[in-house]
């Protein structure tokens, strides 16, 4: 007697190739009659530029990704330009979301930045959330002219708190490189895989915080703002100058609305406005 042998059908099928998000942006900005107005701009497939009644001379732009996050595969690139004389803010409308990657493919966002003569470059997009199983491979280049000057801040959150989210597996490779005059000042780089949340509960990594800040600011008034700075930072939290016009600022948090309680003032100290209006909706 012949027994026919059952097979798993899913066992024997191929996981399908998905479709995969991608996204390209170009802007730039130049000086008309004391005012930062748009100078050039591209934009292709799920990424998009909105620009807000502005309420100074700076031009604002909100960057918004239309597939609704990043997963393995997923491709976007943003390049900006704040030309001589202008102020450039950007900004994103909303958290970026690293969302779950199949096996083997990694999501890649690179982002290119610079400033030109007396310009000033503010890089404040909204925090990037890690989900379980996301493989995200992430690049901001910064590059200024001697007389330019800058404001970036990058947030990273581990999994949402409020909802139980564990990183109990993920991937990240984050580098950011501030040059000026094609001279690199400022050098960081986070890989962090495998079971993250494990790794970052260790006291003498991040002593089980969910959420990270990175800040930096340079400008002829950095060292103005060290003490005032120190001053007023928890003990999660410290300030560093690294040269006369280079301040670096690394916070830790329990989540992000701890966090944004520590950035905000920060960055309307630094920038001497009111952080962008989408940070607060």
């Amino acid at each position: 007697m012949t027994v026919p042998i059952q097979l798993d059908p899913s066992a024997a099928r191929p996981v399908p190739q998905q479709p995969r998000a991608q996204g390209s942006l170009s802007v730039s900005s130049k000086a008309r009659a004391e005012m930062s107005v748009l100078d050039d701009m591209h934009q292709r497939g799920s990424y998009k530029l909105l620009f807000p009644r502005r309420n100074g001379s700076a031009l604002e732009a909100v960057v918004i990704n239309t597939a609704g996050g990043v997963t393995g595969g997923d491709r976007y690139q943003l390049t900006a330009h704040a030309g001589a004389n202008t102020q450039l803010i950007l900004t994103t409308q909303a958290a970026e979301r690293a969302y779950r990657a199949q096996a083997g493919e990694v999501g890649q966002v690179t982002n290119t930045l610079s400033a030109g003569s007396h310009a000033a470059l503010h890089w404040m997009p909204q925090e990037t959330i890690l989900f379980d199983n996301c493989a995200l491979d992430r690049t901001l280049s910064v590059d200024l002219d001697t007389t330019a000057t800058a404001l970036i801040c990058e947030t990273l959150v581990f999994g949402r708190m409020a909802m139980g989210e564990v990183l109990n597996s993920a991937v990240l490779r984050d580098r950011i490189t501030v040059r000026r005059a094609g001279v690199p000042v400022f050098l960081d780089a986070l890989h962090l895989s495998g079971d993250v949340a494990s790794h970052l509960a260790d006291p003498a990594v991040a002593a089980g915080a969910g959420a990270l800040a990175t800040v930096v600011y340079t400008a002829p008034d950095a060292q103005t703002h060290l003490q005032p700075i120190r001053d007023s930072l928890g003990p999660q939290a410290g300030v560093s100058l690294l040269g006369p016009d280079l301040l670096v600022i690394r916070a830790l948090a329990h989540d992000s609305f701890v966090l944004r309680g520590t950035l905000v003032p920060l960055l309307k100290r630094l920038s001497g406005a009111p952080v962008p209006r989408p940070w607060m909706i």
